[in-house]
């Protein structure tokens, strides 16, 4: 049975209903419509800030591009090796290619190797410049006090050419020869400090010549004496048969003094003219552990004077000689202004290293000779001067 207004409730609430439904449908839909349109709003600036950051890195690398220098990349024809292989058409050109190659390294070593050599030998020059012992242009000169120097060479003067490799010694007396042959002269120098001389010993021992001093002027006292053996020496070596030469032991002070010297001697001379072949010797020299008249002297008086001695012997028709150690001819006097006149040098070693020319040589005052007691001086002489 049906209450009154049953049906109309019915009939209404339904539609309510779906009206309700509806609009909440709606409004989803709106609500969903709205959120999908924020999603797509939000992925849409994403999406535009990711490309404009894309678009600034891509400026930024192509701006370091285009300021960086361009990579070079190695390609395999760059590799020198492949110079060695000779491409199929063009074999030779490949092989002169790697042939200039190799040449060129050995000549740019050969020219590196040529510098530094050039370079070493400057070098070593410049080393034996400065070296007065290797300049060739010095000689070394041992002083009376002892002390050694230097001595600059003189260019005018004659210097001596002889071969010592053709030196040589038997019986303790020294030879220069020749092709097997004996072309020089043995001798000795003879005075009072030897005593009694056996000059027929002296031959037989093989002596060519002997210098006898005559005598000599006091280094003190300034007087001319004859040596106390001289006369006796002198007949002993004209009796033996032995060429003879004499020397005189000069203090002169003065040229005037010198004129002494050579009259003196020229007096004392004269009965055995015919028998002096062999030159007379002017010797001046220091005194040992003493002081001689010559000390004042300078290098030119010492020159002048010898000068006026030697120049007196040659005029009365003997052979004049100047007689002195390394040190005496070199820095004591001017040789430049004797070079006419024959040097006796005085030098007690193997080999002399005198650089100038000399005829005679004395090597020895402690030498052995038959004949001789005591000790003996010995010379050897490069000229015969008797076979004038």
């Amino acid at each position: 049975m049906k209450l009154p207004g049953e049906d109309e409730a019915v009939g209404t609430g339904l539609p309510v209903i779906y009206m309700v439904i509806g609009v909440s449908a709606f409004v989803l839909f709106l609500l969903f419509t709205i959120l999908k349109s924020n999603d797509q709003k939000n992925s849409g600036s994403a999406y535009l800030k990711e490309m404009q950051q894309k678009e600034e890195m891509a400026a930024v690398e192509s701006e370091a591009e285009q300021t960086a220098e361009p990579e070079k990349k190695l390609r395999a024809e760059d590799l020198e090796f492949w110079d060695m292989y000779p491409v199929e058409g063009e074999p030779e050109k490949k092989a002169d290619n790697v042939q200039s190659s190799f040449t060129e390294k050995a000549e740019k070593v050969e020219k590196e190797e040529k510098e530094r050599k050039e370079k070493s030998e400057a070098k070593e020059q410049q080393a034996v410049t400065n070296d007065p012992s290797k300049d060739g242009k010095h000689t070394l000169v041992t002083n009376r006090n002892g002390t050694e120097e230097w001595v600059l060479l003189n260019p005018y003067l004659t210097k001596n050419t002889y071969d010592y490799t053709k030196m040589e010694e038997k019986a303790g007396l020294k030879r220069y020869m020749e092709n097997g042959k004996k072309i020089s002269y043995v001798g000795t120098d003879i005075s009072k400090q030897n005593g009694d001389v056996n000059f027929g010993s002296l031959k037989a021992a093989g002596v060519d010549y002997v210098m006898i001093r005559l005598g000599g002027r006091g280094y003190g006292t300034g007087q001319l004496s004859l040596d106390e053996n001289f006369k006796k020496n002198m007949d002993g070596a004209v009796e033996a048969g032995l060429d003879i030469g004499v020397s005189f032991y000069s203090q002169a002070i003065s040229q005037e003094e010198a004129v002494q010297e050579v009259n003196f001697v020229i007096q004392n001379l004269e009965p055995y003219r015919a028998h002096v072949k062999y030159p007379i010797a002017f010797d001046m020299e220091f005194v040992a552990n003493d002081e001689a008249r010559i000390e004042a002297l300078s290098k030119e008086d010492k020159t002048s004077i010898a000068a006026s001695f030697l120049e007196g012997i040659k005029a009365a028709g003997y052979v004049p000689m100047i007689y002195g150690d390394k040190e005496w001819l070199i820095k004591e006097i001017d040789l430049a202004k004797l070079q006419s006149y024959d040097v006796w040098l005085a030098q007690e070693q193997d080999l002399p290293d005198y650089p100038y020319q000399y005829t005679m040589w004395q090597y020895s005052t402690e030498g052995v000779l038959n004949g001789v007691a005591g000790d003996a001086n010995l010379n050897i002489c490069f000229v015969g001067y008797s076979q004038r």
